[in-house]
């Protein structure tokens, strides 16, 4: 055992040296005790319907008080992957200090005991912190620290040695006992009182303890998930019967895709349309549980079932949605068939008074966007949006219902899990990126991107196609120009479109030399603007710049 333990501490005369559990042991106690309580947190979380874990709820105070420099390095850096990058560096910094504070604990317990019920406190504060939360919020994080605790109290405070060692009988210390060598009988050696044996550890059963906690806390998280999947929205998604629309979109016309392989599809497919919201967890809401209502600066405040939006009049569009945070170049766009509710017939039944001019939207979680109330009053069809591509949102995208508001970026318009419209002004109220200094007005900038070839590309001489998509959402592209090097721009190629709320594919046949090539686009709207080429970052209002790509012939 000598091998397995610390050196004795000093210990008073007359008594018997203490020693301390290997600081591996405390190691190994604070990552258990971490996973006991998330797993067990994972339980309540199953067991509570409407409930978050510690971890989601954490993150979600990092992502709505994070500075706006952190927000734009997760999207840049990790795209549409950023929640999972903040959920993973939460959990990679709680294993961490909770190998400090098990390794702190075997000096003293409670030290690992005070930081395990810190890290509950503010678990419980964001918990309760959050939009509509109630007391019922905060047991996920209570009942996962007091895990915490005990497991460990069980690991190390019951193999710590007592704060007082036994003492040495007097007569011993008196009279030492001096040991004799093993091969001497045992009626040789002498006998009379002996010392206390120095406090030991049982490395044995210490880790069959360890490997007892760990197996139970796997049980207990993946009960915890199963759990939580009978709460999971996709059950209820599946029973949905999207209505026919009233008012249907046109077939697409013929030539709205050119066939030309690397430019993107004119529609997007819903698994690949994309993400980027606040939310760490898609809220889990049922039909039976949506309701909308609209109310502030209205003469006649109303609320809505899912049920009711479903037996009003319906229509359905194809409309491009892009994202404030997209770089010149970027995916963050993407164009889809919607069904949905006219938001204009909304707002006329609720009476819009005189002076309102900023729309404010509110997601079940919190979030807020302000749309300018003549941009969904114009004649556009922004539309409360129950249906994407043919089938009910999918739940990553604002199931059961979100708002789509033509010409303007996502962030000021096309709110999921919408549940309440406000009518105010642009004065009385900052919505969530506003108050973070991003503009209140936010039209969509005219866009032209290259799809094909890809930057550093590598082509044969001769015909190399040239082509993307460009986008002025709501004005509509009138030409696409495309230059080489140094050279004159040239027209492409426009394939058709149904109307002016969606992206246009372009496409021009280059000759290509050989040699290290320059190959920008630029478009223009239908108003006569041409894309300028002043580059500007996505924040506050929008990117904006000429795309290039360089490409090599060889």
């Amino acid at each position: 055992m000598t091998a397995l333990i610390d050196r004795p501490e000093a210990a008073p005369d007359g008594q018997a040296p203490r020693r301390r559990a290997p600081w591996w042991w405390g190691a190994l106690a604070g990552l258990l005790a971490v996973g006991a309580a998330l797993a067990v947190g994972e339980l309540v979380t199953g067991i509570l319907e409407g409930t978050s874990s510690a971890v989601v709820s954490v993150g979600e105070v990092v992502v709505a008080n994070a500075p706006n420099w952190l927000k734009e390095f997760a999207i840049n850096t990790f795209g549409e992957n950023d929640k999972d990058a903040l959920i993973a560096g939460t959990t990679i910094t709680l294993v961490l200090v909770s190998i400090v504070l098990g390794v702190a604990s075997v000096r003293r317990l409670w030290i690992g005991i005070a930081g395990t019920v810190a890290f509950g406190v503010i678990g419980v504060w964001a918990a309760l912190t959050r939009p509509g939360a109630s007391p019922v919020d905060a047991w996920p994080s209570i009942l996962g620290t007091l895990a915490g605790v005990g497991v460990l109290w069980f690991l190390l405070g019951r193999v710590r040695p007592s704060d007082v060692a036994a003492p040495v009988a007097a007569s011993a210390a008196a009279d030492p006992v001096v040991e004799t060598p093993a091969e001497t009988p045992a009626t040789m050696r002498p006998s009379g009182p002996r010392a206390s044996a120095p406090a030991g550890f049982d490395r044995r059963a210490f880790l069959v303890s360890a490997g007892l906690v760990a197996g139970g806390a796997v049980v207990v998280g993946t009960v915890g998930r199963g759990l939580q999947g009978r709460y999971s929205v996709a059950g209820a998604r599946d029973a949905v019967t999207l209505p026919p629309p009233s008012s249907p979109a046109a077939a697409l016309p013929a030539g709205v895709d050119l066939g030309t392989a690397g430019i993107t599809p004119f529609i997007t497919p819903n698994g690949e349309f994309y993400r980027v919201d606040t939310a760490l967890q898609a809220p889990r809401l049922t039909p039976s549980d949506w309701r909308l209502s609209i109310g502030g600066m209205v003469d006649n405040p109303i609320e809505i079932t899912f049920a009711e939006l479903l037996d009003r009049e319906i229509i359905e569009r194809d409309i491009t949605l892009v994202c404030v945070s997209n770089e010149v170049g970027g995916r963050y766009a993407g164009t889809a068939r919607w069904l949905g509710v006219p938001l204009k017939s909304l707002l006329d039944e609720a009476g819009v008074q005189a002076g309102a001019d900023q729309l404010v939207s509110r997601s079940v979680d919190g979030w807020t966007a302000g749309s300018p109330v003549q941009a969904v009053m114009d004649g556009r069809d922004a539309m409360v949006a129950i249906g994407m591509n043919g089938e009910p949102l999918p739940v990553e995208h604002g199931f059961p219902a979100r708002l789509v508001v033509p010409g303007l970026y996502g962030f000021v318009s096309a709110t999921k899990w919408v549940t309440q419209i406000e009518l105010t002004t642009f004065d009385a109220y900052d919505p969530y990126w506003a108050r973070r200094g991003w503009a209140k007005q936010a039209p969509i900038k005219t866009m032209a991107r290259i799809d094909t070839p890809r930057g550093l590309a590598k082509v044969d001489p001769g015909t190399v196609p040239v082509g993307g998509v460009a986008w002025a959402v709501h004005r509509g592209i009138e030409a696409v120009e495309v230059r080489i090097d140094d050279g004159p721009w040239q027209e492409a190629q426009l394939a058709s479109v149904p109307g002016n709320d969606t992206w246009r594919q372009w496409l021009y046949p280059w000759e290509a030399t050989s040699g290290r090539h320059t190959i920008t686009a630029r478009a223009t709207d239908s108003a006569g603007e041409t894309q300028t080429e002043e580059r500007a970052e996505p924040i506050p209002d929008g990117a904006s710049g000429w795309h290039s790509v360089v490409v090599i012939v060889s």
